[in-house]
């Protein structure tokens, strides 16, 4: 599927003005969701001393923020609804980048580790090389990618006002591999269910150092 620059500025700004919409009720559906697990995925594989540097893409409104500061660590937020930022700011006393997952301008080599839980399925196949890419230049060498993603097998679309694509464990292997990440590890959530039963995949990822 080719997606022209004005297709992706279109699927970009109808799934952000959902969530802008809807933001006081996604943050009334979230707010109690355990990602303990995800949350120490990633801190477990980062090899820097404390405190870490952390970029939570798509930071929605702010509860792992809060948890990352809570644990000591610099957390920083990239939000591309401006409701969402918003909360996420008030909510956490993070600072947050109010960015377009298509449009990213990232400080080279800061992040100890990057985490995307839920946020990367709403990059576009087409435009996911790149943005990786660019979250990998904007991790430290060594530094740590943790994604959890809504699993699939290459559906890609709309799902009600929100643009989504879900791949299966091979296709993100292939995508996180040619952006220079080198696998850790995955699992499945939630833990302890059928995998039918598990809509959730799970990965960690380094940057090499070298």
């Amino acid at each position: 599927m080719d997606l022209t620059p004005e297709d992706l500025a279109h699927l970009s700004a109808r799934t952000l003005a959902h969530y802008d919409r809807q933001a006081e009720d996604f943050r009334a559906a979230t707010r109690d969701h355990d990602v303990r697990q995800n949350i120490s995925a990633l801190l477990a594989a980062i090899e820097a001393p404390p405190p870490f540097e952390i970029l939570d893409f798509g930071c929605g409104p702010g509860r792992d923020l809060l948890a990352f500061r809570r644990l000591g660590h610099r957390a920083t937020g990239l939000e591309g609804s401006a409701q969402l930022a918003q909360m996420a700011r008030a909510d956490s006393g993070c600072e947050v980048l109010e960015q377009n997952f298509l449009w990213l301008d990232l400080p080279a080599g800061r992040f100890d580790g990057v985490f995307a839980n839920a946020a990367l399925f709403h990059v576009p196949t087409q435009a996911l090389p790149r943005v990786l890419r660019e979250l990998h230049a904007a991790l430290k060498p060594g530094g740590v990618l943790f994604s959890s993603n809504p699993r699939g097998d290459g559906q890609e679309g709309w799902r009600g006002e929100r643009y989504g694509a879900f791949h299966d464990l091979a296709a993100w292997r292939q995508h996180m591999t040619a952006a220079g990440f080198v696998e850790l590890g995955h699992y499945y959530r939630p833990a302890g269910l059928p995998r039918e039963q598990q809509p959730w995949l799970a990965s960690v990822w380094r940057k090499p150092i070298s």
